[in-house]
């Protein structure tokens, strides 16, 4: 093959591997807004900014058809090997898991809205704790993923642990103020899904992080990294 030729293909690969990248990054981008408005809807019991984000939600999930699309071109069409190959695989796995974020981030939204049509109940103590958490657990994965940083994907691996402490704890408090006062029943059930949709977020930003490490260092994280029951991911309401 001729050496002009075989450079004009590369580049073109490379172009394709930065479009790929530039979808991803832009997917990244939404979810987490995505995330970050629905935790300022539920603290404020807002419905109406709730409902934004549960019709924001189709965007991300039209950027992930289109980075499954891009991503299974160019594995039909260039045949990547070594870390090229790694870096389609771990952009399909960390679409899926954003477009999952997404629809954590709606089910989030939609029990926002159902409590802001029931009695108010007293905000758990450790509402802020799981927020906070599992927000910083999803900042830490998607910088790794903005920076290509192995090292990164690692402390957002390591992150997630204190999270499932947070939420187990979370839940019993919400479970006793249930059964001590049954009015507040139903405006409960809308929180414990909520926190669950949260602790969603935080297992699939792990998840990304490992995607991330396995792309650029080309080894697996750990399996037997800290985590919550393998649960399927809570219905989006």
């Amino acid at each position: 093959m001729p050496t002009d030729l075989r450079e004009h293909i590369v580049r073109s690969f490379d172009e394709k591997l930065g479009e790929l990248r530039g979808l991803l990054l832009r997917m990244a981008e939404a979810a987490e807004a995505q995330v970050d408005a629905a935790c300022r809807a539920l603290s404020a019991r807002d419905a109406t900014a709730a409902e934004a984000v549960v019709a924001a939600d189709p965007a991300i999930d039209r950027l992930a058809q289109e980075v499954e699309a891009a991503a299974i071109a160019m594995l039909a069409t260039r045949q990547p090997v070594a870390v090229d190959l790694r870096t389609i695989v771990a952009a399909l796995k960390i679409a899926r898991d954003l477009e999952r974020i997404g629809d954590q981030a709606k089910g989030i939204a939609r029990h926002t809205a159902a409590l802001a049509a029931l009695p108010q109940i007293p905000s758990p103590n450790g509402w802020a704790g799981l927020t906070g958490r599992v927000q910083e657990v999803l900042r830490l994965a998607l910088a790794s993923l903005r920076r290509g940083d192995p090292q990164a994907a690692r402390q957002a691996w390591a992150a997630d642990e204190p999270v499932d402490a947070v939420y187990n704890g979370l839940v019993r408090e919400l479970l006793t103020h249930m059964m001590e006062d049954t009015r507040s029943i139903g405006a409960g059930t809308h929180l414990l899904f909520a926190a669950k949709n949260l602790e969603r977020i935080g297992d699939h930003a792990t998840n990304i992080a490992e995607a991330v490490h396995y792309a650029e260092a080309g080894d697996p994280l750990p399996l037997d990294r800290p985590r919550g029951e393998d649960l399927p991911d809570t219905p989006a309401g």
